[in-house]
């Protein structure tokens, strides 16, 4: 057997939808696909406002950009995650101020960022990390105090909630990624959201070109066209539909992983907050010491076996384009990144597939 590290669940209504836009020729970004998804995504999250863009990194330069950022303003951005969140900071001549991470959800440590807001601080940029949301309450207040906006990356936990109020609903602005291993996908997409009226209008503007309202072509601004098209909003309105089940497959392979590792000392498994909802986008794994192995040989002996995985994020402060920028360390970020990687975690994910998953992780462990 061979198991990949995701493999997505395209639903019959996602199929549908495509086929639907395909035949009345919308394929392009006009088309009812686009509101409807949009409308769907923004109630459920409980956001008056949502926009649709290319992907989760267009949706984060907009958000940047929406908000006046740019040269010589300061973004906090945690420094365990994705490099979208470190380009869209430079893509608007801004800064980037990594800051270290909580050791047990991998989101930025709140307790860290009183010392790192100066006057050139103009947000912060909070990223729920593979399924479990990072600690909000503390990181709204510090910015509210010293009025700093925040932009909630919450690419990676649809449907994961924050003291009982859905991720994607705090902060002046949020983003989503519909990538193809997400929980909803639309193949390559993203969004923002928020509940200011002017944000809103101004994103929309710069999503769609910046043409100037009421005289198409005419353009007073540097847009982007991050539009994206009516196809792929009928497949993620199609997928979306599904999204409780679709949780529920989550919960359900967060909580068989579990039962099935906890066993292995040395091993660390996610954990879940009392303020959280896990919904295990994937299910990552850390090893220690005590195993006597290292993350990358675990990493390569399981995929001798047929078992797919991949390694934790590299820091963003160690990445060949942030070195100017680097100027402290960040050692909880450095030790998780070392030691982690995580299990096929995919919506397709069978029992089957699993339980082969987990013998071969103790057979690794075992040798």
């Amino acid at each position: 057997m061979k198991v990949p590290v995701n493999e997505p669940v395209i639903t019959d209504e996602a199929k549908k939808y495509a086929l639907d836009a395909l035949e009345t020729g919308w394929i392009s970004s006009s088309g009812e696909y686009i509101g409807k998804f949009e409308k769907a995504f923004a109630d459920y999250v409980g956001r008056k406002h949502a926009i649709t863009t290319t992907n989760g990194t267009t949706a984060l330069h907009l958000a940047i950009a929406g908000l006046n950022i740019g040269e010589g303003d300061e973004v906090i951005v945690p420094d365990f995650t994705i490099v979208s969140c470190l380009n869209a900071v430079l893509y608007t001549g801004a800064t980037p101020v990594f800051i270290d991470i909580d050791p047990e959800t991998y989101s930025l440590d709140p307790n860290l960022l009183e010392g790192l807001i100066t006057e050139k601080t103009k947000a912060i940029m909070p990223v729920h990390i593979y399924g479990h949301s990072a600690d909000m309450d503390p990181i709204l207040e510090i910015a509210e105090k010293h009025s700093i906006a925040v932009i909630e990356d919450a690419a990676e936990v649809h449907g994961a909630t924050y003291k009982g109020e859905k991720c994607g609903s705090f902060g002046t602005v949020s983003i989503f990624s519909f990538y193809s291993n997400k929980i909803v996908t639309t193949g390559e997409g993203g969004m923002v959201l928020t509940d200011d009226d002017q944000l809103a209008e101004e994103m929309r503007l710069l999503m769609n070109l910046a043409h100037s309202p009421g005289k198409r072509f005419w353009h007073e601004r540097v847009g982007f066209n991050y539009r994206m098209t009516n196809v792929q909003a009928a497949i993620g309105l199609g997928e979306f539909e599904h999204i409780d089940e679709f949780l529920a497959h989550k919960k359900w392979l967060g909580e068989q992983y579990t039962k099935k590792l906890s066993d292995i000392p040395g091993l660390i498994l996610p954990i879940t907050k009392d303020y959280a909802e896990n919904v295990y986008w994937m299910y990552g794994l850390r090893v220690t010491d005590e195993l006597g192995i290292s993350s990358d040989d675990m990493r390569a002996k399981l995929l001798e076996k047929g078992v797919d995985t991949r390694s934790f994020f590299i820091p963003l402060s160690s990445q060949p384009i942030a070195k100017e920028y680097k100027t402290h360390e960040c050692p909880v970020s450095a030790e998780v990144a070392a030691t982690g990687f995580y299990l096929p975690s995919g919506l397709a994910l069978t029992q089957e597939q699993l339980d082969f998953v987990c013998n071969a992780v103790h057979e690794v462990v075992s040798t």
